[in-house]
C-alpha cells in the first residue's frame, strides 16, 4: 500500500539550489574592528617590552641577547602585520543565514568553510561575551548539536540583541518541533 504524501522522485543537481545565493547577514562591523585593534596593541606591547629590554640603562646586554632581541622585534611586526592582513581579510567574509529549519555558517579566507545546522540537530545554544566583546556589543552565537560535545558552529562578531533574537528563535524554534 502507497502512502500518498510520500515520493521519492530524482533531483538531478542541475536543479539544486545553491546555498551561495541565499540571502546571507554579514557579521557586525564592529568585530573586525576589534580584532584589528586587540592585533595592533599587542604587537605593540611586545615591541615596546622587547625595545625597553633592549635600551634599558641599568646594565649591558651580551651581543647575542641584543641580537636575539632584534630578532624577537622583527618577528613581532613580521607576525602581527601577517595576522593584522589576515583579519582586515578574513573578518569581511563571515556570513550567516538563519532559515526555518536550519542555520548556515559560511567563512574562510584561503579554506572556505560552510557549516549547515538543521534546527531538529540542536541540542543547547549559548551566547558567549569576553570582556573586549561586552565593551565592543558584541557576542559570540554557540550552537551545540546533538550527540557531540564541542560546539557544531559559532558565529562570532554578532550585535548582543541579534544574538538574543536568533538564540529566542532556535529556543521557539525546536519547542515546536519537539512536538
Amino acid at each position: 500500500m502507497e502512502h500518498p504524501s510520500v515520493t521519492n522522485n530524482p533531483l538531478y543537481s542541475q536543479e539544486l539550489p545553491c546555498l551561495g545565493e541565499l540571502p546571507s547577514e554579514a557579521i557586525s562591523p564592529g568585530y573586525r574592528k576589534l580584532n584589528l585593534t586587540v592585533t595592533v596593541v599587542i604587537s605593540l606591547l611586545v615591541f615596546t617590552v622587547l625595545l625597553i629590554v633592549a635600551y634599558q640603562p641599568w646594565f649591558t646586554l651580551p651581543v647575542k641577547l641584543e641580537f636575539s632581541l632584534g630578532v624577537a622585534g622583527a618577528i613581532t611586526v613580521l607576525l602581527g602585520g601577517l595576522i593584522f592582513t589576515y583579519h582586515y581579510f578574513a573578518d569581511r567574509l563571515i556570513y550567516y543565514t538563519l532559515r526555518e529549519q536550519d542555520i548556515i555558517l559560511f567563512k574562510g579566507l584561503i579554506f572556505k568553510k560552510v557549516i549547515c545546522q538543521p534546527m531538529l540537530r540542536i541540542q543547547h545554544i549559548d551566547i558567549q561575551r569576553g570582556p573586549l566583546e561586552r565593551l565592543a556589543g558584541l557576542a559570540t552565537l554557540k550552537v551545540y548539536s546533538a550527540g557531540g560535545s564541542d560546539h557544531t558552529l559559532a558565529i562570532p562578531g554578532l550585535p548582543e540583541e541579534t544574538a538574543e533574537k536568533m538564540r529566542q528563535f532556535v529556543l521557539n524554534h525546536s519547542d515546536l518541533t519537539r512536538d
